[in-house]
C-alpha cells in the first residue's frame, strides 16, 4: 500500500471507528430509557442488563453504520481539502477517485459485513433479546401487567387501565377473564379500583378488588338448547383473588420459546414464509370468492342457453323491472326490504374480509420488506460513501462542525425517505422492493453527480450559469427600458 492510500485509509478509520462508537453509546443510552420498565426494580443483576444490551446492540446498525460512513468521509475529506492537502495529491498526478481507491475497498468489506449482520446477526439477535424481554417480564406479575391491554397470568386475563402508587401496585378499572379447565372464558370480573400485595414469606400474590361484579356463565349439559344459558351475576364491595406466584419465581432466563417472528428470520426462511403465506392467501382468496358467490345466490339467476364448441353460453336474468308486478305493493315492500338488508349484509361481509385480507397482505409485505432490507442495507454504506466523500472535498470543511450538520441534514432525508417509503409498502401501495430500494436509488444519482463536480474541482451548483438567463433578461428589459425613454 502506498504511502498516500495509507494516510488517507488511517485518518479515515479513526473518524470512522470515534463516530461509530459515539453513536452506538448514544442509541444504547435510548435503548435503556425505552426498555427501563423491563429493566428496573425486578432485582436483576448487572450480567443480565448486559446480555439485553448486547443481544438489542445489533438491531442498530442499520442506523448508526450508514451514519457513521456519511460523517467519517466527509469529516475525511474536508480536512484533506480545507488543509489544501486534496491540491497537493490531485497536483501529484493522483485523482480523486484514485485517492478514494483504498476507501472504496474498505467500504465494499463493509457492504459485505453489513449483509452479514443483515442476514444472521440481527436476526439471531432478535431471537435472543425478544425472549429475554418476554422472561424478564414474567419476574414480577406487578410490573408485567402494562396498562390500556390484556395481560396473560396464570389463567387468568387481566386488563387495567391505569396502575399508581407504590411500586404500582393501586389499580384502577380493572377487567379480569378467567379461563376454567376446558379452556371457555365463563367467567368475568369488573372492578372500580384494586391492589395488589405480596408477602414475602408466601409464594402467593393478593389481587385485591373493590366496588366490582361478577358475572360467570353455568353450564348446561343440553348443548342443543337455544334458550338463553343461566348465568349468575354478584355485586361486591371487596373480593379477593389469590394468584399462584411458584410459576413466576421459577424463571428461567434462558428459556426460549418464541421463534416466529419476520424480524428472526435469515434469506432462506423468509423465502420460505413468503412463498407459503403467499400460497395460503391465494387459496383463502379462491375459497372466499366461491363461498361469497354461492351465498348471494347470483347462481338462481342464471340458465344455461346452450352449448357452443363445447362451451355452455350462459345468459342472466334480465327481466327484473317487471318481476315486481307480479306482486301486491305490501309483497313489494317486503322483498326490497329483503333485498337491502341481504345487501347490507354482504356489503358488511365483504369489509369485514378487505379487513381481514388487507392484515393478511401486510404481514406478506412485512415479511418481503425485512427480506429486501438485508440486502439494502449491503449497498447504503458504499453508496453513502460516495456521496460524503466528495462533498467533503467540496465543501472544504473539516472538525466537527459544518460536516456534521449536513451529514445530518442528508442522513435525515435518507431515513425519512426509507421511513415513509416502507410504510408505503407496507400497507401495499408501493412495491416492497421499491420501499426497501427507494433511499438507495435517491441516493445513488447524487453520489455520481457529486463525484463529477468534485473531480472537476467545481462547486455544487453553478449558479452564475443559473443565473445568467435572469441577467440577460434584465439586460434586456434594461435597454429596451433606456431605448423608450430616448424616444421620449
Amino acid at each position: 500500500m502506498k504511502v498516500i492510500d495509507r494516510y488517507i485509509l488511517t485518518s479515515y478509520l479513526k473518524n470512522f471507528f470515534s463516530f461509530f462508537f459515539i453513536l452506538m453509546l448514544i442509541f444504547i443510552i435510548q435503548i435503556i430509557w425505552a426498555f427501563i420498565d423491563d429493566l428496573a426494580g425486578k432485582e436483576i443483576d448487572f450480567g443480565i442488563i448486559l446480555k439485553f444490551l448486547t443481544y438489542y446492540s445489533p438491531k442498530l446498525f442499520p442506523l448508526v453504520v450508514p451514519l457513521t460512513v456519511l460523517l467519517a468521509s466527509i469529516m475525511t475529506f474536508g480536512n484533506l481539502s480545507e488543509q489544501y492537502e486534496l491540491v497537493a495529491i490531485k497536483s501529484s498526478g493522483v485523482s480523486l477517485f484514485r485517492a478514494m481507491r483504498s476507501l472504496i475497498v474498505v467500504n465494499i468489506i463493509l457492504c459485505a459485513g453489513m449483509f452479514f449482520v443483515s442476514n444472521s446477526l440481527i436476526p439471531y439477535a432478535e431471537f435472543k433479546s425478544y425472549n429475554l424481554r418476554k422472561n424478564l417480564a414474567k419476574l414480577k406479575p406487578a410490573l408485567a401487567i402494562k396498562e390500556g391491554m390484556f395481560n396473560d397470568i396464570n389463567q387468568m386475563n387481566i386488563k387495567v387501565e391505569k396502575k399508581y402508587g407504590p411500586d404500582d401496585s393501586l389499580l384502577e378499572d380493572i377487567i379480569i377473564h378467567q379461563n376454567t379447565f376446558n379452556s371457555k372464558n365463563t367467567l368475568v370480573i369488573k372492578a372500580e379500583s384494586g391492589e395488589l400485595k405480596s408477602d414475602d414469606n408466601t409464594e402467593l400474590l393478593q389481587l385485591i378488588l373493590n366496588n366490582g361484579k361478577r358475572y360467570e356463565e353455568i353450564e348446561n349439559n343440553n348443548s342443543k338448547s337455544k334458550q338463553v344459558k343461566p348465568h349468575t351475576v354478584v355485586e361486591f364491595d371487596k373480593h379477593t383473588i389469590n394468584i399462584d406466584l411458584r410459576e413466576f419465581n421459577n424463571v428461567n432466563l434462558e428459556e426460549e420459546s418464541f421463534n416466529n417472528t419476520f424480524r428472526m428470520q435469515n434469506i432462506s426462511q423468509l423465502e420460505f414464509s413468503i412463498d407459503s403465506l403467499s400460497r395460503n392467501l391465494d387459496i383463502r382468496y379462491e375459497n372466499f370468492a366461491k363461498n361469497f358467490y354461492s351465498r348471494i345466490g347470483i347462481k338462481n339467476f342464471v340458465r344455461n342457453a346452450g352449448m357452443t364448441n363445447n362451451v355452455s353460453k350462459v345468459d342472466l336474468y334480465t327481466n327484473y323491472s317487471n318481476h315486481l308486478r307480479d306482486y301486491d305493493r305490501r309483497k313489494q315492500f317486503d322483498i326490497l326490504s329483503e333485498t337491502i338488508n341481504l345487501t347490507n349484509g354482504h356489503v358488511q361481509v365483504l369489509n369485514n374480509q378487505k379487513s381481514n385480507f388487507f392484515v393478511k397482505e401486510k404481514i406478506i409485505n412485512l415479511h418481503k420488506l425485512n427480506l429486501y432490507d438485508k440486502y439494502a442495507l449491503g449497498f447504503a454504506s458504499i453508496l453513502l460513501f460516495f456521496v460524503g466523500a466528495p462533498l467533503g472535498a467540496i465543501v472544504r470543511k473539516g472538525g466537527v462542525g459544518f460536516p456534521i450538520v449536513i451529514s445530518l441534514i442528508l442522513f435525515l432525508t435518507y431515513h425519512f425517505i426509507g421511513t415513509f417509503s416502507k410504510n408505503a409498502a407496507e400497507d401495499g401501495s408501493i412495491d416492497p422492493i421499491i420501499g426497501s430500494f427507494l433511499p438507495n436509488i435517491i441516493m445513488l444519482p447524487l453520489g455520481i453527480y457529486l463525484i463529477i463536480r468534485a473531480t472537476s474541482d467545481k462547486s455544487i451548483l453553478n449558479f452564475d450559469k443559473l443565473l445568467h438567463p435572469i441577467r440577460v433578461f434584465l439586460g434586456k428589459f434594461s435597454s429596451i427600458k433606456l431605448n423608450f425613454k430616448a424616444k421620449q
